[in-house]
């Protein structure tokens, strides 16, 4: 009788330990998610897409949009390779220039070439803007005017060429136009580098409508006197 007693009071025990390990319910559930309830998160409208926050940078701070705005200097008596890495270490990287004698040379040795002239001016830029430097040889002046501007692609009449280099004539020209160039002095060279010889005279006139007649000009070297 006392084994039977025992029995049951051991299967009673091991029954109610059983029955507390398989209860998994977990009492801590507010509820389902998206009720509203406090300590769930409601789920976004149909639609909407997660909310965007402004570009930061590695501080924190919402970064910039846009090119930033410097102060651009004077490059006027710089030589040209020195401007040109000074405006780069500004920020400065839309950079071109020219012969501002107007005689159309390519500056292919920058440090030969010396800043005359400078566009834009100095004063607060943003740093996408074209820095265009008018130049000349080491060895020579800086022109009282940039001459470097023109004359410009011909408009379907003939330019002034006078005391423009050949060289400028020729591209202000089109392709098709017939162009011929001699020697006007006495000494009847052949004009081989072109933006070493500046016109004295042209045919047709200037002003003249052009209708694909074929131009003339005459020329000396630079530093000689047309007759």
């Amino acid at each position: 009788m006392r084994v039977r007693v025992a029995a049951a009071i051991t299967t009673t025990a091991v029954s109610l330990l059983l029955t507390g390990c398989d209860d998994t319910t977990d009492r801590t559930d507010p509820g389902p998610r998206g009720s509203g309830a406090a300590g769930t998160t409601a789920s976004p409208a149909p639609g909407a897409g997660p909310a965007e926050s402004p570009a930061r940078d590695r501080s924190g701070t919402p970064s910039k949009s846009g090119p930033e705005t410097v102060r651009l200097p004077s490059f006027v008596g710089m030589g040209l390779q020195s401007a040109q890495d000074t405006a780069q270490g500004l920020g400065f990287h839309d950079l071109t220039s020219h012969d501002a004698l107007g005689r159309g040379r390519n500056q292919f040795l920058d440090r030969n070439w010396k800043v005359c002239f400078q566009t834009p001016r100095p004063g607060p830029r943003a740093t996408d803007s074209p820095i265009d430097f008018g130049t000349v040889k080491l060895d020579e002046s800086c022109p009282a005017k940039d001459a470097g501007t023109g004359p410009a692609q011909s408009d379907g009449t003939v330019p002034d060429f006078t005391g423009k280099s050949v060289k400028v004539a020729r591209q202000a020209l089109d392709g098709s136009t017939s162009l011929t160039v001699t020697d006007a002095s006495a000494e009847d060279r052949i004009i081989l580098v072109e933006s070493n010889w500046r016109v004295c005279t042209q045919r047709p006139a200037a002003g003249s409508a052009l209708n694909g007649r074929p131009v003339a000009l005459t020329a000396v070297k630079f530093g000689e006197t047309c007759p």
